[in-house]
């Protein structure tokens, strides 16, 4: 059976574009397979989030748990999202790439990063009924020097791979928190109080949502994109990120 000529078109651009200029797998050089800037042996090196984690915000733990296991800080704070996954660590080649995109516009490593999404979807979510996906907003000032949104960019990809709903703007950030790299968790809880308000304009009363994200560090930001949420009337709030801090 002969491919559609959209794909058609597609593969012949990127055959072209690579004769160009011949790609090369960000980590190690080597010509990555597929349409794709990681090669299988730099994602197989990649920090894969395994069992044990935490049940409720995925955070993994060291050593042996045969048990439902609980996280201290969900313990004492009990978060307004119902679960969060990651699919890998915040660190090596992953952590690196997600800085590129954000800080150097390597925005052709948005693709690399949707396939470890999607794999973290089809291991925890694939059963997950959905009526609606957001993702987490920036403050206009920093997305406008930005030039995008990667957590709006990422959502975008997931969803034409899943077949799920397109993702809506639900949330707008109407206060520029800054870096919150040196915080601690409860600093950085503080720190986005009245951050994120609701677009008004759309219904999310009865919605089951799926948050995206890039990273999840403390949980602090999409623990309070859920709140926000959930205070609009979403029936339930589950996020997912390439990345766990």
């Amino acid at each position: 059976m002969p491919l559609p000529v959209p794909r058609v078109a597609k593969l012949a651009g990127a055959a072209a574009l690579d004769l160009l200029f011949p790609r090369q797998c960000h980590g190690c050089g080597a010509k990555p397979e597929e349409e794709r800037f990681l090669c299988w042996e730099c994602r197989a090196d990649a920090d894969f989030i395994g069992a044990p984690y935490c049940s409720q915000c995925g955070d993994p733990v060291p050593g042996h748990i045969d048990h439902e296991y609980l996280c201290s800080f969900c313990s004492r704070h009990k978060p307004a999202f119902d679960l969060a996954r990651s699919a890998v660590r915040y660190r090596g080649l992953v952590g690196e790439a997600i800085r590129n995109i954000k800080y150097g516009c390597a925005t052709w490593l948005i693709p690399d990063l949707v396939d470890l999404l999607e794999a973290c979807m089809a291991t925890h979510y694939d059963l997950l009924p959905v009526d609606a996906v957001c993702y987490v907003p920036l403050y206009p000032v920093r997305e406008r020097a930005r030039g995008f949104n990667q957590a709006q960019w990422l959502a975008t990809e997931l969803v034409a791979r899943r077949k799920l709903p397109r993702p809506r703007p639900f949330l707008r950030r109407i206060k520029d928190t800054g870096t919150q790299t040196r915080l601690t968790a409860s600093q950085r809880m503080a720190n986005v109080t009245g951050v994120f308000e609701v677009n008004r304009s759309h219904a999310i009363r009865g919605q089951r949502l799926l948050l995206v994200d890039d990273v999840m560090t403390t949980g602090a930001t999409v623990n309070e994109c859920a709140r926000v949420l959930k205070r609009a009337g979403a029936a339930s709030v589950h996020v997912i990120t390439v990345a766990r801090g």
